[in-house]
């Protein structure tokens, strides 16, 4: 009898154990970024495009990123242990990208912007471009990239938890091209590839930041759907000149009923 309750004890110490490591999953939409400036002369080109009071906007126009992984490059030791083989690691390699996708605002069109201009810049591309035999001559690389400052912050939704990190001689590599047609329209949303040569990861610490910067500065998910449903309505009523109740719920893939007298 003695062992049963025991037993039951413990089987109970673990479902509440369980329970209370379950029931507060983290969740993906929690996450804010901080995109720098490079080093050099780009910098002073992209403080045209951005400036100080805009880049938070760009910030927040970021609707997906990417947690970076790394894995670490070991080597077979097999004369240590006669018939043994064990594996040594030398060496940590990180990803060699990490992407970021931004909707583009209608009024400035900033994420294509930065990143296009940040692209020329690395190139020393310059109105000559146009020119048939013109030749792409790169800069120094101590001048086109960040040194630091690329970041992305994971939270919660009580913004009490913070999870850093940051990119070390970060730039972009690539900007996904961005389909546009007659048949749809949808949220135009930019996406940007950044290299780095390593990422340190910091925390969970609690959030020094303060909640403000990130509850006031970053939408919340539902915010920002809401935000999304709302352009598109809008977008659809545009176009077939309905009311924008109804928009709202055919951009949703809703039906009306219509009657005919």
């Amino acid at each position: 009898m003695l062992f049963n309750l025991r037993e039951r004890s413990a089987r109970k110490q673990n479902v509440d154990s369980v329970k209370a490591n379950l029931l507060r999953p983290s969740l993906t939409a929690y996450f804010a970024v901080e995109i720098p400036f490079p080093n050099g002369e780009i910098a002073s080109q992209l403080k045209q495009v951005l400036s100080s009071a805009k880049q938070p906007q760009l910030n927040l126009l970021c609707t997906d990123a990417s947690l970076p992984g790394s894995q670490l490059a070991t080597m077979d030791i097999k004369n240590d242990r006669t018939g043994v083989s064990e594996k040594h690691a030398y060496r940590r390699m990180f990803d060699d990208r990490v992407d970021f996708t931004f909707y583009v605002d209608a009024d400035n069109y900033l994420p294509i912007r930065f990143f296009e201009t940040w692209m020329k810049g690395i190139m020393n591309e310059n109105e000559d471009a146009v020119a048939k035999s013109y030749q792409y001559k790169p800069i120094y690389p101590d001048e086109y990239m960040a040194d630091q400052g690329l970041k992305i912050f994971k939270f919660e939704r009580d913004y009490k938890q913070l999870l850093t990190y940051e990119f070390f001689r970060s730039f972009p590599i690539a900007v996904a091209s961005m389909p546009i047609s007659y048949s749809g329209n949808d949220l135009l949303k930019c996406t940007v590839s950044m290299s780095y040569i390593r990422y340190i990861q910091s925390g969970p610490t609690s959030n020094t930041l303060g909640s403000n910067t990130f509850a006031n500065a970053k939408n919340t998910p539902e915010e920002l759907k809401d935000l999304q449903n709302k352009a598109l309505a809008q977008s659809f009523a545009d176009d077939t000149g309905r009311s924008l109740e109804d928009a709202a719920i055919l951009s949703q893939g809703g039906t009306i009923e219509t009657v005919i007298g």
